[in-house]
């Protein structure tokens, strides 16, 4: 369950054994949701939100700055869960130490 970044107290991870489509969870006050990068002719078309069964979704402020976060590093997201679910390689977790607005 690598973790790829660090951002103010949210942790955006994959787990080990995911799935289509590309997506990253988001964890933050012990609360987590999932976020859906759907692709189109190799661009994101859009990102969608869902919750993880069992787990208290995050709250609707969390929610809007881990999504802005995943539009802004989507093509990074993108990129690492190509290395580790494609190329089978390692990938390092990012802290980022300035907010995005």
């Amino acid at each position: 369950m690598p973790d790829i970044y660090r951002y103010f107290g949210f942790v955006f991870f994959f787990h080990s054994n995911e799935h289509d489509p590309i997506h990253v969870h988001v964890q933050h006050d012990h609360k987590e949701s999932v976020f859906d990068i759907i692709m189109e002719d190799g661009k994101v078309k859009e990102i969608t939100t869902r919750e993880k069964k069992g787990v208290p979704p995050l709250s609707s402020k969390d929610q809007r700055v881990a999504e802005e976060f995943v539009k802004v590093y989507a093509d990074n997201i993108i990129d690492k869960w190509t290395n580790y679910f494609v190329r089978k390689k390692r990938v390092v977790c990012t802290t980022i130490k300035k907010r995005l607005k």
